[in-house]
């Protein structure tokens, strides 16, 4: 990613930075989970750093360095234009690097105004779209996939786990 929006993840995996850090969380065995908000965001509401952490622990393997970035549209459209050479802002991207020192490594994009409409238009509760997408996101930083039918419905029964688990409903239903 371009410096300006490089999550902090990227950039240390980029640098060497952060190796260190790695390599204790390594020995801890504790997965960590950073959040950043991008600009274009100021008009939606959108859960705090803690429910996100939250979510995103809940799908996380225990040795994990999960970034969160929160952006708007803008933000959001480039990344999926650069990154999967589509036009327009998508409601979750991942970026997973592997492992790094043994701790899984990921960065998961959520563009805002996308999850918000969604919600919306799908008459969801907002904070129940947001967990369903970031559980998503980091589960495709873990490796899942959902491109055959198998795949997506071991992917999906694992998201409605995940959400009932943290009292969300089915968001298949």
């Amino acid at each position: 990613m371009p410096t300006k929006t490089r999550t902090r993840a990227a950039t240390e995996r980029r640098s060497g930075t952060g190796v260190r850090n790695r390599e204790a969380m390594s020995v801890r065995a504790a997965a960590r989970v950073s959040v950043q908000r991008g600009q274009g965001i100021q008009a939606i509401r959108v859960p705090g750093p803690t429910r996100l952490r939250r979510w995103a622990l809940a799908a996380a393997p225990a040795r994990a360095d999960i970034t969160l970035r929160v952006v708007g549209a803008g933000e959001g459209r480039r990344l999926n234009r650069e990154y999967r050479g589509r036009d327009y802002a998508t409601n979750v991207l991942s970026f997973p690097y592997g492992r790094i020192a043994g701790v899984l490594a990921g960065d998961v994009v959520l563009c805002a105004p996308v999850i918000a409409r969604e919600a919306r238009d799908q008459g969801k509760p907002l904070d129940a779209h947001f967990a369903h997408l970031v559980i998503h996101g980091v589960l495709h930083v873990r490796g899942y996939v959902h491109e055959a039918e198998h795949e997506a419905a071991r992917m999906e029964g694992l998201e409605r786990a995940l959400l009932r688990r943290l009292g969300y409903p089915d968001p298949y239903a």
